[in-house]
Formats: C-alpha cells, structure tokens, sequence
C-alpha cells in the first residue's frame, strides 16, 4: 500500500464515524426534546390545576 491509499482509507473511515456519531446525537436529541415536553406539560398541568383552585376559592 502506499501513502495516498493510507489517507484515503483513514479519511473514509473518520467520515463512516461521523456519520455515525452524527446519527447517534439527532436520536439522542430528539429523545431527550419528548422527555422536556413531557416534563413540561406536568408543569403546566399543575399550574393550571393550581390556577383552577384559586378560581373555585
């Protein structure tokens, strides 16, 4: 082998990791933005219940 198919070889497999790696953090984020969601709406579903109580008193 020579130089050039080494750099090739290595750049090729720097670019399938980043691919990867890039795949891994757009799940990654899209789960944790459900779990803020889903922590959020327990918060406003508290202060409405909250608001709702005041209403009734």
């Amino acid at each position: 082998m020579n130089v050039g198919d080494i750099i090739f070889q290595f750049i090729m497999l720097l670019f399938i990791l980043g691919i990867t790696f890039a795949i891994f953090l757009v799940v990654r984020s899209l789960v944790k933005d459900q779990s803020r969601s889903k922590n959020m709406e327990q918060k406003l579903d508290k202060i409405i219940e909250m608001l709702e109580k005041e209403k009734q008193e």
